[in-house]
């Protein structure tokens, strides 16, 4: 939306500094794991590794232990929150951001409804949280239980439904570390050992959001969450918050006392997993992705692991593959200058430390043409 007010204008370098500063990567944070879970609203979790590494890239000291012992003692657990996907949440983050985000899964499940022939959601819901509270189940023994109740049913608009109905957490040892498992599921209220909380009002939720991704428009936040209608709640806040605009003109929100760096602060070089909140929370992802690299980060569905030269997207990259000796590769997207390059083989360095003990063959780089 067009701003009508002459705002202060906050340019690329000024939004990317801001925003890099709330994600805690313009310098490594010594707070605990869980209170940057917290802090970060949750971690993008569709594949089990990626919380790790992206606590990796914002925590001093961070070793993979320190989320699995989270996972283990019921501190954080996954289940589907902003956008339909798993997230890592705290346990507190879980009872109740789900409950906000109802609405989009009661979208979701409208797209199944004709797969749900005859199903009364209600007894759906009911039977389906018995099921999962006697014991953690697989995915396919809630499907096959499911289908015996509805045979006419189509078995994934079931489960589904399933999801979309109940708050259903992936209970360990999937998600942890050093440990491969098959998804189990319960609810989360059967998990934690208390009930859900009421959902919220969107206040606190849209603070929050902007101190782990401001300065951010409405439709920034509507992005994150996956939910609309968003513009009262901000326009209700207006009065607590600052106000900018971008280089288009498009309205900002940010809390008055948020950190918002000189766009001239050096940024190191960070290694992202796939799937990064960094670069799926915002409509407009300029301040994180140059225009000539848009789409680079994603092929259909998938998404790369990314890395930030100067604070932009400039490669993927891939983890050491093979066993030992395996090099992490870096595919950079043009050609850097040597300080910048000996800046990305050290932060790559103190990756393989930090998650494979140091067993990995270095930092490959698959295409390098910088002087």
């Amino acid at each position: 939306m067009a701003s009508k007010t002459t705002a202060p204008v906050l340019g690329v370098r000024a939004l990317n500094r801001a925003t890099l500063e709330r994600q805690l990567l313009l310098r490594r944070d010594t707070r605990p794991a869980e209170d940057a879970v917290a802090h970060l609203l949750g971690l993008q979790a569709q594949n089990v590794k990626p919380p790790y590494f992206q606590l990796a890239a914002r925590l001093a000291g961070f070793v993979p232990e320190d989320l699995s012992s989270l996972m283990a003692s019921r501190a954080v657990a996954r289940l589907v929150t902003m956008r339909s996907t798993i997230h890592t949440h705290t346990a507190d983050d879980c009872l109740t951001l789900r409950p906000l985000v109802q609405a989009a899964r009661d979208r979701e499940l409208g797209l199944f409804r004709k797969g749900l022939p005859g199903v009364d959601l209600d007894r759906l819901a009911a039977y389906s949280r018995a099921f999962v509270e006697e014991q953690p189940r697989p995915v396919k023994e809630l499907r096959e239980a499911l289908l015996k109740q509805w045979p006419d049913a189509d078995p994934q608009a079931l489960t589904v439904a399933a999801r979309c109905l109940l708050p259903l957490v992936q209970t360990t040892p999937r998600g942890l570390w050093d440990t491969s498992a098959q998804v189990t599921l319960t609810t989360a209220e059967h998990w934690f050992g208390r009930p859900a909380e009421p959902a919220p009002a969107a206040d606190g939720t849209v603070l929050r959001y902007l101190a782990a991704f401001g300065p951010a428009s409405v439709k920034d936040m509507q992005t994150w969450a996956g939910l609309t209608r968003l513009r009262a709640v901000f326009e209700r806040l207006r009065p607590r918050l600052r106000t900018f605009q971008d280089e288009n003109g498009v309205e900002l929100f940010d809390l008055p006392e948020a950190p918002r760096p000189d766009p001239a602060t050096p940024a190191p070089p960070r290694f992202l997993p796939e799937f990064d909140n960094l670069l799926l929370s915002h409509a407009d992802r300029s301040r994180i992705v140059p225009p000539a690299y848009r789409g680079r980060s994603w092929r259909g569905n998938t998404g790369y692991r990314t890395l930030l030269v100067d604070g932009f997207l400039a490669g993927v990259w891939q983890p050491p593959e093979g066993g030992d000796g395996a090099p992490l590769t870096v595919e950079l997207f043009a050609g850097i200058g040597r300080e910048q390059r000996g800046a990305v083989t050290e932060e790559g360095e103190r990756l393989l430390t930090t998650m494979y003990g140091g067993a990995a063959g270095g930092v490959r780089y698959a295409n390098f043409t910088g002087s």
